[in-house]
């Protein structure tokens, strides 16, 4: 391969002589732009022949002066280069041809003859043709030497593009026999890789069924048992989980099923190695410290020591032992939580184990304290500081046993059924007392201490924390025969003291028994006067408005800031218990049972009042007996309302006028006495309801209620007009002005009796002007169905009717005029807003505030 500098290489100078001589040998061709900057000088010497030695002197032997040819960059760039070149051969040129002339001036000086001349023109001539022709000879010579050069360049070009053609081929087969190489070798990889997981797998798999031989020595070997608080014979149960896991979930292996019935053999065997070593070691802890309580007597401290502080020793290691079981005993995902491990077995014959120990050294002393309790002074025949005093000591000894089991066991299971094992002795001696207990009161007591101090309250927002003791749970059992005792000395008193009472003549003096009653309230609770005159008449006897709990032990000005005695002391016995019944038994039962109760309670004392109300009627008048039975029945009906007035904030005040703002609106509206506006007033919500499920008892009220209401105001009204019934106007001679006269006289007469009567029995102003109201509707109504008598009788004999107006003295009066009459006479109160908070205030001054 050659340079391409040697394309620059040009024909060199004459040289001397002595260089010819010199061995030839190959070297690289010299670039034209490497080529020295040497001048062309005319080979004349060879051709003198009579030369002067002096010659040598003037040209120069030296070698020429090196200069720093440019080289080409490109093919472009090549021109320039070259003619750069030509241009110093031409300076060269010029040079030599002044140094020949020169040289020919000073050998024209030597020629001596003609010969001499001839010789020396013929060489002249020869030089100068070949000085002429010299240029044109060597920028051929150097064309030639470029194309020969240019000939080899693409020459080597050509062969260069065959060998990168051969080369590419080459490459080419390289690089598709190295990709096959690639792909055999990636195969074999992951043939590799395929032969090594499987046998893992056969490895891994393998392994499971490896397990057996190791585990069934270590487990069947003598002494197996103290290998159980090793870390190892934890992690053999774990393989054994792993392995029973395996054969689960392989069960198409030939020999899975035999595998899993082995190591389900060894896992029941290593667990109930572990139940071996935990009852062991829980029997042992007991025995040291039964011995230790049987040797001397010990105090409270020492026994609580031996008790629970030597029982927490062991409990950490024990109970990671017993962890191993309770994880094996839960029920697997998805299956029934009800039905238990299949190791649950184990785990309950622990609880039983550490339940029976425990009660053994428990429970006897659970049973000596609360007999000593029993036969305390305070509490030998009382129920309440009894069952106080022993619960309060069964709830500590269970908080610490509670306590205790938390550091032997995970969890709740079992837990309770030993802690009611352990309150047998309280259920024991506490269920008898509360059979024969006979009293309601203390019934309620301790049905309410055991509500508000043990139970847990399910109106309470925030949740129980779910690491304390839930007492509620085993105080529950003695609240449910507390409350069921309840019910049944409820039943029996409903029965005994309302529905088979038997009244005395005493209870039954009505009204004396009413005006003795206020005289008392009179004398004993009478209010300074003041000189301003009242506008509505006070009651004379003070009435409760808040449900009254009665006591046994009652004083006068007691809880409520009033005599209680004096305040009940005009209400019909049956009521007074079933009021009293009602506010003890509210919210210490059941909710569906005191529904019930109650239903019976309301039934029963409405029976009780109306019988009363015709006894007192027979003794005494109807009108007294009407009016007992409507003041009982609204009490009756007040109190049912509102009696849980005992369970609210005592900052909170209740108005408890329903009952006669509910005669006042059926005034209002019309139609008092038709039963299809009363139940539908009933029906729309004007009474409160509170109490449910007593629809029923509250609807028996209401319509005993409306009926004895229309008897009253019917009576009374027929009694006014009885001059001028059909009865009356039937008889032969009969006088209608006359009669008219008779009415206004007898109205006259009766109304300030009949509002005396009310005073007596009735203290709400507004429920007394109500009922003077409708008493004087209906005698309007009566004077009205008269009248309309007399007029068609009048029209059947030819008599026409005057015209409106107050008429003549011997005529009838028109219903017009008899209803302002009567406006007159009765003189209704219309009882406005203001009047109606003076009458409560000064209700409220004498009963007290809520």
């Amino acid at each position: 391969m050659y340079d391409d500098a040697s394309y620059y290489t040009f024909i060199p100078s004459a040289q001397q002589h002595d260089d010819k001589s010199q061995t030839p040998r190959h070297r690289r061709k010299q670039s034209l732009l490497n080529q020295p900057n040497e001048e062309f000088q005319a080979d004349v010497g060879q051709l003198d022949g009579n030369q002067r030695p002096n010659a040598a002197t003037e040209t120069s032997t030296a070698p020429p002066k090196a200069t720093l040819a440019r080289r080409a960059q490109s093919y472009t760039d090549f021109h320039h280069a070259v003619r750069a070149v030509l241009g110093q051969d031409h300076n060269q040129e010029v040079k030599g041809k002044g140094k020949l002339a020169k040289q020919n001036e000073l050998s024209v000086v030597d020629l001596k003859d003609e010969l001499d001349f001839l010789d020396w023109y013929g060489g002249i001539e020869t030089r100068l043709l070949d000085a002429n022709y010299e240029e044109y000879t060597d920028y051929l010579k150097q064309l030639e030497s470029s194309s020969s050069h240019l000939d080899s360049l693409l020459s080597n070009t050509n062969s260069t593009l065959d060998l990168l053609s051969l080369l590419t081929k080459s490459f080419k087969d390289v690089e598709a026999q190295t990709l096959t190489f690639q792909r055999q070798c990636e195969g074999l990889v992951q043939e590799q890789q395929r032969m090594v997981k499987l046998a893992d797998d056969m490895s891994q798999n393998l392994k499971y069924y490896s397990y057996l031989e190791p585990i069934t020595r270590r487990l069947n070997a003598p002494g197996a048992g103290n290998y159980v608080r090793s870390k190892e014979f934890s992690n053999m149960l774990s393989r054994l989980d792993e392995c029973l896991s395996y054969m689960a979930t392989h069960p198409n292996h030939r020999e899975a099923a035999t595998y899993n019935s082995r190591y389900r053999q060894l896992m029941t065997r290593g667990l109930t190695l572990i139940r071996n070593h935990f009852v062991g070691g829980l029997r042992e802890i007991a025995s040291d410290v039964s011995r230790r309580i049987s040797d001397r007597q010990l105090n409270d401290t020492t026994m609580s020591a031996l008790l629970y502080a030597k029982f927490r020793v062991g409990a950490a290691e024990l109970k990671e032992v017993a962890q191993e079981i309770r994880k094996r005993a839960v029920p697997p995902t998805g299956a029934d939580p009800r039905a238990g491990g299949e190791y649950q077995s184990l785990m309950n014959e622990l609880y039983t184990s550490y339940s029976a120990t425990r009660g053994k050294l428990v429970i006897p002393l659970i049973r000596k304290k609360i007999g000593d309790i029993a036969m305390a002074p305070s509490t030998a025949k009382e129920l309440v500081p009894f069952a106080r005093s022993s619960i309060g000591y069964v709830r500590g000894i269970c908080a610490d046993e509670y306590e205790l089991w938390r550091e032997w066991f995970e969890g709740e299971d079992g837990l309770y059924s030993f802690l009611e094992s352990a309150c047998e002795p309280l259920y024991d001696h506490l269920r008898p007392r509360i059979i024969h207990e006979n009293q309601l009161l203390k019934l309620c007591e301790l049905c309410t201490l055991l509500q508000t101090r043990y139970m847990h309250d399910l109106d309470d927002e925030e949740p129980m924390d779910t690491n304390e003791l839930d007492f509620s749970i085993l105080i529950k059992p003695a609240l449910e025969d507390a409350q069921t005792r309840l019910v049944f000395r409820t039943q029996a008193i409903l029965r005994d003291e309302i529905e088979n009472y038997k009244p005395k003549s005493d209870v039954l003096d009505y009204p004396a028994k009413i005006r003795r009653v206020s005289l008392s309230g009179t004398k004993s609770q009478a209010p300074a006067m003041s000189g301003r005159k009242s506008s509505v008449a006070e009651p004379t006897t003070p009435m409760p408005k808040t449900p009254v709990i009665v006591e046994e032990s009652d004083s006068p000005n007691g809880r409520w800031g009033f005599s209680t005695e004096v305040a009940l002391h005009g209400w019909y016995p049956t009521l007074k218990k079933a009021i009293w019944l009602l506010s003890r038994i509210y919210r210490l039962v059941n909710s569906t049972v005191f529904d019930d109760l109650a239903h019976q309670i309301v039934h029963q004392t409405t029976l009780s009042l109306s019988k009363a109300a015709d006894l007192i009627s027979s003794k005494a008048t109807s009108a007294d007996g009407q009016l007992f039975l409507i003041k009982h029945l609204l009490i009756l009906k007040q109190q049912i309302v509102a009696f849980d007035i005992e369970f609210v904030t005592p900052d909170i005040s209740f108005d408890f006028s329903g009952v006669t703002n509910t005669f006042w609106e059926l005034r209002e509206r019309g139609g008092l006495f038709d039963p299809r506006n009363l139940w539908r007033l009933m029906g729309g919500g004007l009474l409160p309801k509170v109490v449910e499920n007593m629809l029923d008892a509250k609807a028996e009220l209401d319509g005993r209620l409306r009926t004895v209401i229309n008897d009253f105001t019917s009576r009374s009204a027929s009694q006014m007009t009885i001059a001028i019934d059909a009865s009356a106007t039937a008889k032969r001679g009969f006088e209608g002005i006359k009669a008219v006269k008779k009415v206004q006289e007898t109205s006259e007469k009766d109304v300030p009796l009949l509002r005396r009567k009310l005073d007596e029995y009735l203290d709400d102003q507004r429920t007394k002007e109500t009922l003077v109201s409708a008493v004087q509707d209906q005698a309007i109504q009566n004077y009205e169905t008269f009248y309309d008598m007399q007029m068609a009788d009048k029209r059947s004999n030819g008599v026409t009717r005057s015209k409106k107006g107050k008429g003549r003295d011997d005529e009838i009066w028109d219903p017009d005029m008899f209803n302002e009459w009567a406006s007159g006479v009765f003189n209704v109160k219309r009882l406005g807003v203001q009047e109606d908070e003076d009458s409560r205030s000064r209700s409220m001054s004498r009963t007290g505030s809520i």
